[in-house]
């Protein structure tokens, strides 16, 4: 049986998670948040006291680790660190950085490659990323590249922060947001890019409800036709 798959990329902050597990939601897919599982490898190096960016460290303690995902009735999907529900703590600021500078690691994004491929081989998925339509999913039958401009990605995180009851700097961020978008459009492997074939989608002038309706209508507009 061939599965659908449809993969978002696009900077941190451009509202992926929330959309595309909206978007799945609706179409009645699975949503694969890869993200999330990069952020676990992160909080992993960081409760090890390594450096995020430490190219053999990181690398050397991927196979000690135990990384699952789990989904409930909701199909919201959950990250687990060796049996540990670790969905809220991977969304701390500090662990975002981190999940940033370890997924710049080749060994890295090699090691987790085949698991993301895995879900898109046994479900019909929307899988975000920054690197699922160049090199995870090449072959997804639906592209999306989901931007907007930093100060609006910024001002998302800062005001996603403060609701979770953390403190939060709206220049602090903005200025994470614009480094982390240069680390991951020069990284070494699987920049972040826009697929040829894929569609932009830019939100800064959109709020969440009129984000979501228009990445609908492109998903409509590019999925086969039986």
């Amino acid at each position: 049986m061939t599965h659908c798959a449809i993969a978002i990329d696009g900077p941190s902050g451009a509202g992926k998670s929330t959309l595309a597990k909206a978007a799945a939601k609706e179409l009645g897919f699975l949503y694969v948040d890869t993200g999330a599982i990069y952020r676990t490898v992160g909080l992993a190096a960081l409760r090890r006291d390594l450096s995020p960016s430490d190219e053999t460290a990181v690398p050397a303690m991927l196979p000690e680790l135990v990384i699952t995902a789990g989904y409930g009735p909701d199909g919201l999907q959950h990250m687990y660190l060796q049996g540990e529900d670790v969905t809220e703590a991977i969304r701390q600021h500090a662990v975002s950085d981190a999940a940033s500078r370890v997924s710049a690691i080749p060994a890295v994004r090699d090691y987790l490659l085949e698991m993301q491929r895995r879900f898109a081989a046994e479900h019909d998925v929307v899988m975000d990323g920054r690197d699922i339509g160049t090199v995870v999913l090449p072959d997804a039958q639906v592209k999306i590249f989901l931007t907007a401009a930093p100060e609006a990605r910024a001002r998302r995180r800062y005001d996603e922060l403060l609701a979770r009851g953390q403190e939060a700097d709206f220049e602090t961020i903005l200025a994470d947001v614009k480094a982390r978008d240069h680390r991951d459009t020069h990284r070494a492997a699987a920049p972040l890019r826009q697929a040829p074939d894929a569609v932009l989608l830019d939100t800064t002038q959109l709020d969440l409800e009129g984000s979501l309706a228009r990445l609908l209508s492109i998903i409509k507009e590019q999925l086969p036709h039986e």
